[in-house]
């Protein structure tokens, strides 16, 4: 009986290795994933970010979409268990990582039907094995859309508060990490009562990851935003 079930769990292994090998071979490379994300910025005439990464937009993109980003190779495996039932179920389970939503604007033209979003998981990977960890942040900042035809953060810093990337409050950075999801359902300036309950989520997971304690939060859910247009 053992023996028929460390055959059988063998013989799984072996298919999934045959499976992983052949999404490998059949989903292109990523060393143009920067010359895709200028492209991007480029057709939206949008500037590419210049300098060292914005800490607290930094902070605030990593604690509300990906906080295990540093440690995982483009796939979370909490949010990859959750992955095949998706699939069925043909319902998003979450748990994308910057990796894997990069793979799936970068590469797939946003698709999320099942076949794209297996393809997507072998991209993050390949995007973890090729660029570095702040490259892959760079070109996300420079790809995520915050609504009112900003494309990147640096025309979402420009656009809604006149101020570079690095320049951001905590109060700001978290209104534009909170954008993500969804930019015209937390649009601040059409929908300002959905953008601050955002927005306090973004604070909480800041909270929740130890880079702002309870207190800082507080006052930063308080502070105003300062939007200056749209």
């Amino acid at each position: 009986m053992l023996r028929r079930v460390a055959a059988a769990g063998l013989v799984g292994l072996l298919l999934a290795l045959l499976l992983a090998a052949a999404a490998w071979l059949a989903t292109p490379g990523v060393g143009d994933a920067r010359e895709r994300v200028d492209a991007l910025l480029a057709g939206h005439g949008a500037p590419a970010l210049q300098g060292e990464l914005p800490e607290r937009a930094t902070l605030a993109v990593l604690a509300t979409e990906d906080s295990r980003f540093a440690d995982h190779v483009g796939v979370d495996w909490r949010g990859a268990l959750r992955a095949p039932w998706g699939v069925v179920t043909g319902v998003d389970q979450g748990g994308s990582t910057l990796d894997q939503q990069l793979a799936k604007n970068l590469y797939e033209d946003g698709a999320a039907d099942p076949l794209a979003r297996l393809r997507s998981v072998v991209l993050a990977v390949k995007l973890d094995a090729h660029w570095s960890k702040e490259e892959l942040l760079r070109m996300y900042l420079d790809m995520a859309y915050f609504g009112h035809g900003f494309h990147g953060v640096t025309a979402a810093s420009e656009g809604y508060f006149g101020l570079a990337p690095d320049q951001l409050s905590w109060s700001q950075a978290s209104l534009l990490a909170g954008l993500l999801q969804a930019p015209s359902a937390y649009d601040p300036l059409q929908h300002p009562e959905r953008a601050a309950a955002r927005q306090e989520h973004v604070l909480d997971r800041l909270v929740d990851v130890g880079t702002l304690t309870r207190a800082e939060a507080d006052e930063v859910a308080d502070a105003s935003w300062e939007l200056v247009s749209g």
